[in-house]
């Protein structure tokens, strides 16, 4: 097969040929590799699809937050792809390396590339892995290492274990992961609902995102929704303080939240986007007398500049993920209060995007701080990492 490697600026490889599902969308040269497994690259990993509570009668694992991978490794060949086929190995080289070292000689994995800060997952780390310079690639590979999390097998040696139901693929990859030592973790699993409760409640502590149920019958099917995710949800009250428009024209898009730190300060904390496009056009008309033109008066007024993203949490920053993008936005009046429904926090921040629930027009701005939000007992991750 023909692998997709970061260098130089030769073309994009033509629509069809081997290697093009592996487009990253940057500059790539292509290397030749020899891979000749039962499974090969690329691989879309099996989804998830939301449900309100645990199901009863399933295999239960824990939700990691992280980056979704799929590994091949076939003898010092390896390749990791992400969710949407993309490249990973560049951003991870401490990962390869591990995989190199302690996986199977041949084998197909699917599971999550993690960063660990202390006792619990950190998102925004793992995030500062994805860099464009290979210097400050290897620098962080070296301060800030990952882990990879394997929770379902696809292939090992010359056997695919994709039409193999979930009870038969679990043992076969317990086995080959039976004696394998760290940064490769086997994700804890369970058929008791009751434990699947307890990590439920329990594992949020150390940064992970709920729980997953799979079917124990269900064969591996790439890219569809068969599983379940089971979230926490809270709600929070935050000041609305601005909304950027909409892509396809001039109806809201997403609007800016804030909450109030300890210095009185309105901190950006994410976004609620999820209305129809008739209800985008309608928060137009209903956001009309809240928009100011005297920005300076705003408590986001320095949005567009560099250096006040350093001591303030504001909307609008440009970063890698955004390149030169303009993040244009509308200001409000910092009057309207909303109600909006969040997993968890990762930092002085919503982790997703959260859920518009109702307008509060009983509660005061002022009374939309950082205290009302609900954190996690902290848990140990080593702790979680033990129940696999």
């Amino acid at each position: 097969m023909v692998r997709i490697v970061p260098d130089g600026a030769p073309p994009h490889p033509a629509e069809g040929t081997p290697g093009a599902a592996l487009w990253h969308g940057r500059p790539w040269r292509r290397k030749l590799v020899h891979m000749h497994l039962p499974v090969m690259p690329p691989v879309k990993p099996m989804l998830a699809k939301a449900a309100a509570k645990i199901p009863p009668g399933m295999h239960y694992e824990a939700k990691w937050d992280g980056f979704r991978a799929i590994v091949f490794k076939d003898g010092d060949e390896v390749l990791i792809g992400s969710r949407n086929t993309k490249p990973l190995d560049r951003y991870f080289p401490d990962v390869v390396d591990a995989a190199r070292r302690l996986l199977p000689p041949r084998c197909v994995l699917d599971g999550e590339i993690v960063v660990a800060i202390g006792d619990r997952l950190d998102f925004d780390r793992l995030q500062d892995r994805i860099h464009p310079a290979a210097s400050r690639v290897k620098h962080l590979a070296e301060t800030t290492p990952a882990a990879f999390v394997a929770f379902d097998l696809l292939a090992l040696g010359d056997v695919s274990y994709l039409d193999k139901p979930l009870t038969e693929r679990r043992a076969a990859l317990e086995t080959a992961l039976a004696d394998t030592p760290p940064p490769i973790h086997l994700a804890p699993a369970t058929d008791d609902v009751a434990v699947a409760q307890v990590w439920f409640d329990r594992f949020e502590g150390a940064g992970l995102d709920g729980v997953v149920a799979k079917d124990p019958a269900g064969t591996y099917r790439p890219d569809e929704r068969v599983m379940a995710k089971i979230k926490h949800e809270r709600t929070a009250d935050c000041v609305v303080a601005g909304y950027r428009e909409h892509k396809s024209g001039p109806v809201v898009g997403s609007l800016l939240l804030g909450l109030y730190d300890d210095r009185g300060r309105l901190q950006h904390v994410g976004v609620t986007s999820a209305f129809t496009m008739a209800r985008r056009a309608e928060l137009v008309q209903e956001l009309a007398p809240y928009r100011t033109n005297d920005v300076a008066e705003h408590p986001w007024a320095r949005w567009a500049e560099a250096d006040a993203h350093e001591a303030d949490r504001l909307p609008g920053a440009v970063s890698r993920w955004t390149g030169d993008k303009q993040l244009d936005w509308v200001p409000l009046r910092p009057d309207l209060v909303v109600e909006v429904a969040y997993d968890h926090t990762q930092g002085d921040r919503f982790r997703h995007t959260t859920r518009f629930r109702r307008w509060r027009p009983d509660k005061a701005p002022q009374d939309c701080t950082y205290a009302q939000l609900d954190e996690p007992v902290s848990y140990n991750l080593a702790d979680v990492l033990a129940a696999g």
